[in-house]
C-alpha cells in the first residue's frame, strides 16, 4: 500500500511514516513510479510502535529492539524481557523518587542555613 493509505489506516501522518523509515523502525520498497510501497502488516507494526511509546520505550529502543522481538521465534519472551525491564527501571525510579520526596518533607518547616546565617 502507498504511504497516504498507510498513513490513513495506521492513523498518523505521512511525515511520521517519512521519519519512522529513516530510522529503520518500517520499510517500503519503492516503485517504478518513485512510490512508496507497505506491505500490509506495516500497519500493525505501527499501531504497536504507538504502544510502546505510550509505554515509555523511544523511538531509539523500539528500533533497537523492534526487529528482534518482530522477528524472533520466541518473540512473546524477547518482548516478556523487554516490558520486565522497563517494570525494574520504573521501580528503580519510583524508589529515586519517594527519596527525594521524603528528603523535600523533611525540609518543609526548616529555616534556610543561608537566609539564618547559621552553619548546619
Amino acid at each position: 500500500m502507498r504511504i497516504g493509505e498507510l498513513a490513513e489506516r495506521a492513523g498518523m501522518s505521512r511525515d511520521a511514516i517519512r521519519f519512522y523509515e529513516k530510522l529503520g523502525l518500517v520499510e517500503g520498497r519503492r516503485l517504478p513510479n518513485g512510490y512508496r510501497d507497505f506491505p500490509p502488516e506495516t500497519v500493525d507494526w505501527l499501531r504497536q510502535v504507538r504502544t510502546a511509546r505510550r509505554l515509555g520505550f523511544t523511538l531509539a529502543e523500539i528500533a533497537q529492539h523492534g526487529e528482534g522481538v518482530r522477528g524472533a521465534a520466541d518473540a512473546a519472551e524477547a518482548l516478556d524481557a523487554l516490558l520486565r525491564e522497563r517494570i525494574r527501571l520504573i521501580d528503580e525510579r519510583m524508589a529515586e523518587l519517594a527519596a527525594l520526596r521524603a528528603d523535600l518533607d523533611a525540609r518543609v518547616g526548616v529555616p534556610c542555613p543561608v537566609l539564618t546565617g547559621s552553619s548546619d
